[in-house]
């Protein structure tokens, strides 16, 4: 009923440019770089800072309830309880394939392009380097699969931990779906609570550029337009080999679907603005999931693939880790051998999973990778210390396109994508930008 109503819907005069989220969001990133260019002092105040980080905090405050909402009322409508299990195959199984392309990639271009061939630059701060590199450590794969279990439920959800949420949702949601007609109630409570949580998006989305705003300007402020060009090798090298994933190899997976990668882009453009300007997915994370079911990707599907493809499917993080191996291998002067080359993907694969969660996994995941590979190349670190930040918010934006994909795929496997959403959401015969809309008639 929800997809015909909104469908049906007759067109609405268009917004007014000025009051179209993603132009205030790419406005307020552009004058946020001017104000951290022209005035870093002002820029790096601890208010303008508080900015962004506030922006973050409101998306966080809603992501628990937002995931619990989502599977438990995923999962309690399925009449079929072995559905949640074959989703969560399908999932994991496309995860590790895409994945796979990811690592390959940034192998591939690491070896072609070598950016850190002939690298003149001074070591950094080696000392900063040893607290990630000990985080690595300390992370490992039996603490990381004892961590997803809470220590209470109240605990899971104070501290925002996806993993531990989304555990207690799935088996709660089990649990409504075992009661049959005694959970009706329940089913929709939980369902009306779901819209509410997402009219609390579409009200803290209002700050988006804002939040946008702030952030960017301490970034540019703190670290200055040097700290790009230091290593702008380096850095093209990475948005362009993301670029590349994206367009050719998330663009024929989504072909095979059905649909165009670019349309899909341009139809989650909000959020990727939203997380270049933050330099966090998880800050696109609640609407992303919005946009998905009403994109035509059943609740099901949405509820259970994205929260875990925040874990599991790190693709940018993947590409990360492979190139900025071969980047420090070749600054040092170390010939990596093939089989190195090779125990750089297997040790990626776990590496990725292993440190989700944690503050600057991208940078823990790639400590650790380097300590396997060669614990020589652990000090290396230090020569991409100082822009880490920039290649963060390429690692999060890739990351987003790559959970944003691996949704529609899994709910076209399973049988459960709406072509007719689908097509009417992506050739914008329905307003992307309109969230009050979407709950209303959802």
């Amino acid at each position: 009923m929800a997809s015909t109503i909104a469908i049906a819907a007759p067109a609405r005069a268009a917004k007014p440019w000025y009051k179209v989220l993603y132009i205030q969001v790419l406005i307020a990133i552009m004058l946020g770089a001017l104000v951290g260019w022209l005035w870093p002092g002002v820029a790096t105040n601890d208010w303008i800072k508080a900015l962004g980080d506030g922006f973050i905090k409101l998306i966080k405050m809603v992501i628990a309830p937002i995931i619990f909402c989502t599977v438990v009322s995923g999962i309690a409508h399925i009449q079929d309880a072995r559905k949640v299990g074959r989703i969560g195959v399908k999932a994991l199984l496309y995860f590790e394939i895409v994945s796979t392309f990811a690592l390959v990639i940034g192998l591939a271009v690491g070896n072609l392009v070598r950016p850190g061939a002939g690298f003149g630059g001074a070591m950094a701060d080696a000392q900063k380097v040893q607290t990630f590199a000990d985080q690595a450590k300390a992370q490992k794969s039996v603490d990381f699969f004892l961590h997803i279990i809470p220590d209470t439920v109240v605990g899971a959800f104070a501290n925002g931990e996806i993993l531990q949420v989304l555990l207690f949702s799935i088996l709660f949601g089990f649990s409504v779906m075992g009661l049959g007609e005694r959970g009706h109630t329940l089913r929709s409570f939980i369902d009306d609570a779901a819209h509410g949580v997402f009219g609390v998006i579409a009200i803290v989305m209002r700050a988006a550029p804002i939040g946008a705003f702030g952030a960017m300007a301490y970034t540019i402020g703190k670290f200055g337009t040097g700290a790009i060009l230091n290593l702008i090798g380096l850095i093209a090298t990475f948005y362009l080999t993301a670029a590349l994933f994206v367009l050719v190899i998330l663009g024929i997976v989504a072909r095979i679907v059905g649909f165009s990668i670019f349309k899909f882009l341009a139809y989650i453009k909000d959020e990727l603005l939203i997380v270049l300007g933050t330099s966090s997915s998880e800050s696109a994370l609640p609407s992303l999931m919005e946009k998905l079911e009403r994109l035509g990707c059943s609740k099901s599907v949405v509820g259970l693939v994205v929260p875990t493809g925040y874990s599991f499917n790190l693709d940018g993080t993947n590409i990360y880790m492979t190139l900025a191996t071969l980047f420090i291998a070749q600054a040092l002067n170390f010939d990596l051998s093939l089989g190195q080359q090779i125990t750089i993907l297997l040790v990626a694969m776990l590496t990725s999973k292993g440190a989700s969660g944690i503050t600057g996994a991208g940078f823990i995941t790639l400590a650790a990778t380097l300590a396997v590979v060669d614990p020589r190349l652990v000090p290396g670190m230090a020569i991409v210390l100082g822009i880490d930040k920039f290649m963060s918010e390429c690692r999060a934006l890739t990351n987003l396109c790559g959970n944003g994909v691996a949704c529609v795929v899994v709910s076209w496997w399973e049988g459960e994508l709406d072509r007719d959403k689908l097509h009417a959401n992506l050739n914008k015969q329905i307003d992307p930008t309109d969230v009050e809309t979407a709950i209303t008639t959802g």
